[in-house]
């Protein structure tokens, strides 16, 4: 099997403000064939996501987090700056109420599988903006 080039491989960017989840969800999204980007915040997304929108197929987000923007009010954001840009946000302790999410962003409660997130990858991007092992059948 030929490898894709990294230079062709889409980014996803996570944002949590615990080190060590923005980790594990960034070792998720490699094997699911993306480079990744990391912030701590959703005020630090922003400011990656005005230079690098573009660049980003995916943000991931959790929804506590410190600064002027929580996960919620960032993927609101982020849906009407930048609406191309797929959206995830997860979280172990809030759920979404109503007008939370932008239309067409996923949900995942925490704690969370590999499968699960690459299966919510699936079905949310489209083709075009899939790394080759999302295309794959799993």
């Amino acid at each position: 099997m030929v490898e894709p080039r990294d230079d062709l491989r889409p980014y996803a960017l996570v944002v949590d403000d615990d080190a060590l989840l923005r980790m594990d969800v960034a070792e998720i999204l490699d094997h699911a064939g993306f480079r990744t980007m990391e912030a701590e915040s959703g005020d630090a997304a922003i400011a990656v996501l005005e230079q690098r929108h573009l660049d980003i197929a995916v943000l991931f987000s959790d929804v506590e987090m410190p600064g002027s923007r929580n996960g919620f009010a960032l993927a609101r954001e982020a849906c009407v700056r930048w609406p191309y840009v797929a959206i995830v946000i997860a979280s172990g302790r809030l759920k979404p109420a109503d007008g939370d999410m932008p239309d067409g962003a996923r949900f995942i409660g925490k704690p969370f599988s590999a499968e699960t997130v690459h299966s919510h990858l699936r079905e949310i991007l489209p083709d075009d903006r899939k790394p080759e092992p999302l295309r794959r059948p799993s």
